[in-house]
């Protein structure tokens, strides 16, 4: 299948995956932003040496996403093309830092490899976050909740036209990967001589339908603002788990739990 066109799939996936219906989906859009943000802020905060500060945070997505009924799995795919990214920012710090910290089954591990794993983890949490965020959430309802947090009007506009846009590029892109296959068969991808025509063209054929789309929202009494979807206002149910949630995440980002596992464990 086209990639392009997988791609756009996955994309309209994730409108199927905030429409289901579940405890999580149908908290307010404020309150899950409010848990997301709090929870990216206690990942950041984390200290690249400090590994075991990172692990029992593991088990507020793990618990969220049961909740939510979204496999972790589904999250880990939709996301393989980032992963490796993740991996390459602190692929040297193993060779960088060679200070050994403890050994294990007589291997030494070192700071290096510490800092290396620590960072690995802290962007596989905060996409964990971010991608819930969204599989619960739909975009309308994500941009009202950026608007109920004062955010600039033109930045929200723009977050939300981009993620539309992203379909439309999508599209054109695929057609015209079609449209390659068919002038070239039996050629795997495009080849490199065409890749700047191929940009050019994506890129003015993207113009124009997104000109043309703009004149459809001009003719439908667009000027500049969006009406987001307005939600209910938030009950004591979003409140409770807004407070619960948060309470947990600074609970075990502030209290050393795995320390405190590790003295009852060994008895030291």
């Amino acid at each position: 299948m086209n990639p392009m066109m997988t791609a756009m799939r996955e994309l309209s996936g994730m409108d199927d995956l905030a429409n289901m219906d579940s405890f999580l989906h149908r908290r307010h859009p404020l309150t899950k932003l409010l848990v997301t943000l709090v929870y990216i802020a206690a990942i950041i905060s984390v200290p690249g040496n400090q590994l075991s500060v990172l692990i029992p945070l593991l088990f507020i997505p793990a618990i969220l996403y049961t909740i939510a009924g979204i496999p972790v799995g589904l999250c880990f795919y939709r996301l393989r093309y980032i992963l490796p990214l993740l991996a390459a920012v602190g692929i040297w710090n193993p060779l960088l830092d060679r200070r050994p910290v403890f050994a294990l089954g007589g291997v030494a591990v070192t700071a290096g490899m510490i800092s290396f794993v620590t960072l690995m983890l802290k962007g596989i949490l905060t996409l964990l976050m971010s991608f819930l965020l969204m599989a619960t959430t739909t975009i309308d309802a994500i941009c009202y909740a950026f608007r109920l947090l004062h955010v600039p009007e033109i930045l929200v506009t723009q977050f939300m036209i981009t993620y539309r846009y992203i379909a439309l590029m999508l599209r054109e892109a695929g057609t015209m990967t079609d449209a390659y296959r068919l002038r070239a068969p039996g050629q795997r991808g495009i080849h490199i001589s065409a890749w700047g025509s191929f940009l050019g063209s994506l890129l003015l054929r993207s113009m124009d339908r997104a000109d043309a789309l703009y004149g459809s929202m001009r003719l439908r009494g667009f000027t500049g603002t969006f009406r987001y979807a307005r939600t209910r206002e938030a009950d004591r149910q979003d409140v409770f788990y807004a407070a619960a949630v948060i309470a947990a995440i600074l609970f075990l980002r502030c209290f050393p739990l795995s320390q405190m596992i590790g003295h009852i464990v060994t008895g030291r």
